[in-house]
């Protein structure tokens, strides 16, 4: 059965730097060696986690980039900017607001402390949910 984690930020260091957190879920995603999409908002976005990938913790390596190489396929960790398409993968980290297209085992949905932002989660719970997916909620 696929399942959907939702990450809910609470925690103070994770509203001062969001992307701390997904830095966080894609170093325990290679260490657990699951190929991973990260689905992001916009480019921006993609080009402030990847340098966030190479910065957040002096110890740890994190094979990653942006898509759009040819050695994509063979990247751990894949940051899809909006329009650009990628083969499916088993983990799915969504920054984006829809429910991501595709096929996949696991989805960690990553929401940020803003309560608008949090109205579009519980859409995409319920989303996830008449899919048949297991959910779970983290306070992050």
């Amino acid at each position: 059965m696929p399942r959907a984690d939702f990450y809910l930020i609470d925690k103070p260091i994770y509203r001062e730097d969001p992307l701390l957190l997904v830095c966080k879920l894609a170093q325990h995603a290679w260490s657990a060696q699951q190929p991973t999409l990260i689905l992001v908002r916009d480019f921006a976005q993609a080009e402030a986690l990847d340098a966030a990938l190479w910065a957040f913790d002096e110890d740890a390596f994190i094979p990653h980039q942006i898509c759009g190489d040819d050695d994509d396929a063979s990247t751990a960790v894949l940051i899809v900017p909006p329009g650009e398409h990628t083969p499916d993968r088993p983990l799915v980290i969504n920054l984006r607001d829809t429910v991501p297209p595709g096929h996949f085992e696991r989805v960690l949905e990553v929401v940020a402390a803003d309560p608008g932002a949090r109205d579009g989660s519980r859409e995409r719970w319920r989303a996830y949910q008449q899919k048949g997916f297991a959910l779970d909620k983290h306070d992050m």
